[in-house]
């Protein structure tokens, strides 16, 4: 929900503390998530005391994964890399799990109806073309299930507009905006409280700047539940543990579609050539030596980060493999990892593309097998709170 759900960027939700690495994941409380949106030196033992009853009851004791990601077309190498790729690690581990194409939270910005049309395709070839399976995994087109949008207004109902002010997104989007944020945006997080609870989902791995929109769902959560009696389970923060990936121009910001500079972003479907030229431009700084120091070498260290993530190594080991390697041809080493990770994605995407009626019946597909975990939650809130 990437996130805002990846544009929110980066989120989505996963399972079992027991059974699940956390060499790639870290498991968040709602104490430690209030810890970790203070300070994201984030602590990676587990509080399992939390509502643990209530969330071994929710679906017949099954941990639930959901995830959304904004329909903004082709994603970038950050959305890849800090949520797609890990969606498609928790797909094989887990046996539900959701992941949503969240077009009703695109409506907060202006957009053209046949762009967003192409857009929410255009995600969908890129998410399938990643490795995301329907064969282990719903996805869907988040406005196809219309109980997301009415349970939505049931929790807005329940929640404060002072609550709804605290929120850093809304104050940031909205000063973005000149202090004209539409309603959409300012309720955007209970949108996402409903994402999430509609299916019970137990875990939900999500963006840094995303902790305390979750922190929302569990307090709409607990309202609801203390109201109406023990309904909804309480689900868990999941940070990856893959580092931010940062603007290539400017590494004090992250990587963003929107970014002016054409050299900052990478796409997933850039070419090889494009690719190489982005990172012989990608800033650095006076120092050659390849070093990892995020807070004195930024530049530097967010190639070493892009490094590790692409080949799968640690921090450590992308670090011992460059001894003695400049900076400029470290810029190469990285580029040349990254299309060779990137190459087949793109491939991919470019055949998924020419065929408009098959992404279109992976999302209805989707939707269908959605709505059914869907509907009987969302009536039994309907018979709870007395509309019927």
């Amino acid at each position: 929900m990437p996130l805002d759900w990846p544009a929110l960027g980066r989120s989505g939700f996963v399972t079992s503390v027991s059974s699940w690495s956390t060499s790639n994941f870290i498991y968040l409380t709602k104490k430690q998530i209030r810890l970790a949106s203070m300070s994201f030196t984030v602590c990676k033992e587990l509080e399992a005391s939390f509502s643990e009853d209530r969330t071994c009851k929710a679906n017949n004791g099954m941990d639930r994964i959901f995830s959304g990601i904004q329909p903004t077309g082709i994603p970038h190498l950050g959305n890849y890399l800090g949520a797609i790729q890990n969606w498609v690690r928790l797909q094989e581990e887990y046996n539900s799990v959701l992941y949503s194409i969240v077009d009703l939270h695109s409506l907060t910005v202006p957009r053209d109806p046949p762009y967003l049309r192409q857009s929410i395709l255009d995600t969908t070839a890129a998410i399938l073309a990643c490795g995301i399976n329907p064969k282990r995994c719903f996805l869907f087109q988040q406005s196809q299930v219309p109980e997301h949008a009415e349970l939505g207004w049931i929790f807005g109902c329940f929640t404060s507009v002072p609550r709804l002010r605290r929120l850093p997104q809304w104050k940031i989007k909205n000063a973005s905006q000149n202090n004209e944020g539409n309603v959409g945006l300012f309720t955007y997080p209970v949108l996402q409280a409903a994402d999430m609870l509609l299916y019970k989902s137990t875990h939900v791995p999500v963006g840094e700047d995303q902790v305390l929109h979750l922190e929302l769902a569990q307090d709409i959560a607990q309202h609801f539940n203390k109201k109406y009696g023990k309904f909804f389970p309480m689900p868990r923060a999941i940070l990856n543990s893959t580092k931010k990936i940062k603007s290539l121009r400017d590494p004090a910001a992250k990587m963003s579609k929107s970014d002016p500079q054409k050299l900052a972003t990478v796409s997933i479907t850039d070419s090889a050539e494009e690719i190489v030229l982005k990172f012989r431009k990608a800033v650095t700084d006076f120092t050659s030596e390849v070093t990892y120091d995020p807070d004195s070498r930024p530049g530097v260290s967010n190639l070493v980060s892009i490094h590790a993530a692409v080949t799968g190594l640690s921090i450590k080991e992308v670090l011992h493999q460059s001894v003695g390697l400049d900076t400029a041809h470290y810029k190469m080493i990285v580029a040349e990892a990254v299309i060779q990770k990137l190459a087949p994605i793109r491939n991919e995407i470019k055949r998924l593309q020419q065929d408009k009626c098959h992404l279109e019946n992976v999302l209805k597909a989707g939707a269908e097998k959605a709505k059914e975990l869907a509907a009987p939650v969302y009536q039994e809130v309907r018979r709870l709170v007395g509309l019927q």
